[in-house]
């Protein structure tokens, strides 16, 4: 089955680095279904292996590459012959898990050797680059006297003096990280796309994770947002397919803004014996300060379907 895409003169073949993280590998197995041959980057070699999913068709199509984001020639060999690549980041795992006021140096620097490889090489004509939400949402209320009523889109930046502040370092790594890979892209004529995630949910969701530095604030400003990974596998390969897409796309489909919601998430990452009074108590619904109307819209002009469900049944549309 040939792929699904808008891309007339290029090759099927796509990178996706890192291929060993949740969405990487969730990206190879979708790509490969589609039709793609894949060089599946991974950076840690001891979470990568794909074999036990795939069937002897799909193994044919899929080859592997051992990653390192600080090597530049690890990025070319594994670039060498693809059209696309999808670019995701996490720590190394030989560095601590949480991020820290020096992670922030890690991923700008892997970001810069990712892009500049990708200028370097001939046949790349668009990067999907993978960053956060938290790229997003903070700082407003520091410098917009209108911040309550403001509608947060992707043409907002988190202020990096905020979150080196309140020591937001995901956010501030994110936010370095992106900024970085579009300063350099648009110098080096690379043609790329940005998905800014929400909080990706699924099993191994833990109080550690990163991203929920600051949640309270999160949700009393109504911009904590959730994706699903299904969801999210399915907007790269959108935007990536999509000849039109352009810039930042801000992706979830959930918002919590709501007691119950909060609830449901606490109990998740620390399950309680039962619900705080206070919290049972309180029946708000925060207004909702941030849209993923840009990304709707593109994904309502793909394939109406995604894995046999109506693609409505799965989108949180803002409004």
């Amino acid at each position: 089955m040939a792929p699904a895409s808008n891309f007339n003169s290029i090759s099927n073949t796509v990178c996706v680095m890192d291929a060993s993280t949740r969405l990487g590998s969730s990206l190879v197995k979708r790509l490969l279904t589609n039709g793609y041959t894949v060089h599946a980057a991974i950076q840690n070699i001891h979470n990568g292996g794909h074999g036990e999913f795939l069937d002897a068709c799909d193994m044919k199509r899929i080859k592997n590459f051992h990653l390192d984001p600080f090597d530049y020639h690890s990025i070319v060999d594994a670039l060498k012959g693809c059209s696309g690549l999808f670019y995701s980041f996490e720590p190394p795992k030989d560095q601590s898990c949480t991020y820290d006021e020096y992670i922030g140096e890690v991923e700008v620097r892997a970001a810069h050797n990712v892009l500049e490889a990708c200028a370097q090489t001939d046949t790349i004509e668009k990067v999907v680059f993978t960053s956060s939400a938290t790229a997003i949402i903070w700082g407003h209320h520091e410098n917009d006297q209108n911040s309550a009523s403001m509608l947060l889109d992707e043409r907002h930046w988190s202020d990096i003096n905020v979150c080196r502040k309140f020591k937001l370092w995901h956010a501030l790594s994110k936010t370095l990280a992106e900024k970085t890979a579009w300063a350099l892209a648009m110098d080096r004529g690379v043609n790329m796309v940005s998905v800014n995630a929400g909080l990706l949910m699924g099993p191994d969701l833990t109080i550690k994770n990163p991203y929920l530095k600051g949640a309270a604030e999160m949700y009393e400003d109504g911009v904590f947002v959730t994706v699903d990974l299904d969801f999210l596998v399915e907007a790269h390969i959108c935007v990536y397919e999509q000849i039109s897409t352009y810039g930042r796309y801000l992706c979830f489909n959930h918002i919590i803004n709501q007691t119950e919601d909060a609830v449901k998430l606490a109990n998740i990452l620390s399950p309680l014996p039962s619900s705080p009074q206070s919290m049972e108590s309180d029946t708000r619904i925060i207004q909702e300060r941030i849209s993923n109307k840009k990304l709707n819209k593109l994904m309502v002009e793909c394939q109406p379907q995604i894995n046999g469900k109506s693609r409505g049944m799965l989108m949180k549309v803002s409004t």
